[in-house]
Formats: structure tokens, C-alpha cells, sequence
């Protein structure tokens, strides 16, 4: 064991689809583990690879949620294939599961079920709304919780005060590293017992839009929904060549702001002297600050709000952000080669990991069912006999 490689030798059941669940498991691959995602054989699979554009199996979502993993195809609607899933997890460390609550106790894999056969199980269940209470059934993704736990009500367009949801999958991949957390620390606590004892975690994409969103919670519950504004003026601002994002902590910044953007005069604005006049006064403030700031270049404000201690930042692309001398000198991004895909792909390199490499274990996103050989060989079954299962359609190959 080493830090490249904490969770190496453990093997991981992955059962779970979409972004949370996946992301979860994508980075006890990263660290080590051997994931073994079991996803059907039928309509494509992990229904994370037909979201947005597809790529032969594969979409931006699963390119993320399947990295470092191994894919074996199965139809778990069949006695056989039944039969190989109780196979896999004889001797599993974890075993992940998103399905609706309910539905993989009807498989026949509850944590009751499973936890028999390997009493030392971490088994891990992640859901929209919760295994309990009356939406538990309700089907669920990162809009709907969005919604549902206040993130789209505090996220008002500026232009037209319509609740907007975030467009990234932000409660998704929260929960997913909230998971990952989660069984990591578990699986700590295990390494050190004589007798394995495993445990039950649960994880809805509720609770993770609430510790997501908790200081803002806690704010809007104390003050009944009327927050304090931050110092201001905040937000994104038209330039003349594209847009910059000014965020101000302090009542003080004002100054500075003022004196970077060379309007001194507006220090003596009764309108705008205090910051209580600038809350009060907000939709005048930024009537007078707008035509400044647009007739001023982005690299100039910049500089000079920079220079002035003032948190600033261009408004860019992904493209732009991926094309940033920062980016690059830091090394956060790697490019892989994937299967499917007619050009490298970006991908974040993981703190505290090496960087990804194309061509390695960790850096690879595999096809549905690419791995189902090998994985039905290891544990047991003959050439024949995954032959046989192929023909009947029990398990699919890549």
C-alpha cells in the first residue's frame, strides 16, 4: 500500500447508475480498488452513457463516472444472473447500490441479504429523497433536489428573478464525494479490527443538497429568509470585451473598489457612503457603476482591482478556462485517449494522486460489458460456460 494506491487489493461491487453513486466508486478506483460495475446488459447500460451526446458507449457523464473501473454487463432480472452477482460478492469489501429504495431488496441483494453472506461488508445505498418517508419512491435527479432542497430559489436570474437551476450536476457529484468520504473512513475503521465488522451507509441526494447549501440554510433560518447582504457591489459586469466577476467581503473594499475603478467621486455619493446606503441604494449603485465598468476592457479592471486587493475574475468559457497560462502551470488537467472519442478528453487530475496517464488502468472509461470475460474467468466460470451466457443473453461482452 501506498498513497498512490491506499485501497489497493479491495474489491468493490458497483451497482449504482447515473452521476452520484458512479462518482462515489470512480474514486475508490482512483485509489486503488478493483470496481467491478455491474450494469445491464440491455439499452445501453448504465443509462449515464446515453445522457447528452454519445460517444459509441459513451457519454461526458459516464467518461467521469466510469474512469478506472471495470465493466461487466448482466441481467440481473435472471436466476443465472442472479447467481453470478452472489458469486461476485463473496469476498467484496463494498458493495454500492442506486436504485429506487425497495428495488434491490426485490433483486434479492438488501443489505440484510448480502451482509449474511459477508458479514464484513461496507454496503452503500445512495437515493434521491431517502430509503424512508413518503418520497421515498419518487424517482429523482440533480434538478429535482435542486429545486426541492432551495438551491434554485436562491439562484435568481438577475434580469428576469426567476428561480434558475445550476446547469453543472452539483448535488450529484457533492453526494458522490460526500459517498466516497463516507466509506473511506469506514473502511479505515475496518482495516484496524481483529473480525471484520461491516455496516450499513446511507446517502440521499436531499441530505447532500442541504450540507451543500447548509450556510446559506442557516442564514435564511435565522434571519427569516432576509439575509445580510456581503459587502457591495457583487456579481458579474459587462466590460467592454466580455464580462468580469467582482466579489467584495468587506464594508472597507469600497474604497479601494472606487479609487481602482477611478471613481473617487462616488466615495462622496450620500447614496453610496455607508454600506447600509449602498444595500438600500443597491439597484441606483449599479445603474451608475454599469456604463463605467463596460466602458473599460476586462484585463484593465482586472489589473487594477488586483492591485487594489479587490477579488476579481474574468467570466470565461470552458473552453477559455481550459485554455488559461493558470491551468497550465498547475497542472490540474490531463488528456485522455478514450475509446469512442475522436479527441482527447480534459479531466481534472485527483489531489493527492499521480497525474492521469492515457493508456493506464485509472485513466481508461470502459465500454459496456468490456470487461465481462474477465471478470466471470476470475471468479470461476469456464470459457464454455461464459459462452453459454452470452448466448442467452445473462451477460453481455463489449
Amino acid at each position: 500500500m501506498d498513497y498512490s494506491s491506499a485501497f489497493a487489493g479491495m474489491k468493490v461491487i458497483d451497482l449504482s447508475g447515473g452521476v452520484a453513486g458512479p462518482s462515489c466508486a470512480m474514486m475508490l478506483a482512483q485509489h486503488g480498488a478493483d470496481v467491478i460495475k455491474v450494469e445491464t446488459p440491455h439499452n445501453g447500460g448504465d443509462w449515464s452513457r446515453i445522457l447528452g451526446r454519445t460517444y459509441e458507449d459513451h457519454s461526458a457523464f459516464s467518461l467521469y463516472g466510469t474512469l478506472g473501473k471495470r465493466s461487466l454487463a448482466l441481467d440481473l432480472k435472471t436466476p443465472e444472473g442472479k447467481a453470478i452477482l452472489w458469486r461476485l460478492v463473496r469476498g467484496a469489501d463494498v458493495f454500492i447500490e442506486g436504485f429506487r429504495p425497495g428495488t434491490i431488496q426485490r433483486y434479492g441483494f438488501g443489505y440484510d441479504a448480502v451482509s449474511a453472506k459477508e458479514p464484513g461488508i461496507i454496503y452503500y445505498s445512495i437515493s434521491g429523497f431517502g430509503q424512508t418517508g413518503p418520497l421515498a419512491a419518487r424517482p429523482a435527479m440533480d434538478p429535482v433536489l435542486q429545486a426541492f432542497t432551495g438551491i434554485v430559489t436562491e439562484n435568481r436570474g438577475e434580469h428576469d428573478n426567476h428561480p434558475h437551476r445550476i446547469a453543472i450536476s452539483l448535488i450529484d457529484m457533492f453526494s458522490g464525494l460526500l459517498g466516497f468520504q463516507a466509506i473511506a473512513t469506514s473502511l479505515y475503521v475496518r482495516r484496524e479490527q481483529a473480525v471484520k465488522q461491516g455496516r450499513f451507509i446511507e446517502l440521499s441526494l436531499m441530505q447532500g443538497g442541504a450540507m451543500l447549501s447548509i450556510i446559506r440554510l442557516i442564514a435564511h433560518h435565522l434571519e427569516r429568509g432576509t439575509t445580510t447582504r456581503t459587502s457591495m457591489p457583487n456579481g458579474v459586469f459587462n466590460t467592454a470585451d466580455g464580462q468580469i466577476n467582482v466579489t467584495m467581503v468587506r464594508a472597507t473594499d469600497w474604497r479601494p473598489f472606487c479609487e481602482a475603478i477611478e471613481q473617487a467621486q462616488l466615495l462622496e455619493d450620500p447614496r453610496f457612503a455607508t454600506h447600509a446606503a449602498r444595500g438600500t441604494n443597491l439597484d441606483e449603485l449599479y445603474g451608475v457603476l454599469r456604463p463605467m465598468l463596460a466602458a473599460r476592457s476586462t484585463a484593465w479592471l482586472s489589473e487594477r482591482l488586483t492591485a487594489k486587493g479587490i477579488m476579481n475574475g474574468r467570466v470565461n468559457s470552458y473552453e477559455e478556462f481550459l485554455m488559461e497560462e493558470q491551468v497550465a502551470a498547475t497542472g490540474i488537467m490531463a488528456w485522455l485517449a478514450q475509446p469512442g472519442v475522436s479527441e482527447k478528453v480534459p479531466m481534472p487530475n485527483i489531489p493527492g494522486l499521480p497525474p492521469f496517464e492515457s493508456g493506464t488502468k485509472r485513466a481508461h472509461a470502459p465500454r459496456l460489458g468490456e470487461h465481462t470475460r474477465d471478470v466471470l474467468t476470475e471468479h470461476g466460470y469456464s470459457a464454455a460456460e461464459i459462452e453459454a451466457l452470452v448466448e442467452r443473453k445473462v451477460v453481455g461482452v463489449g
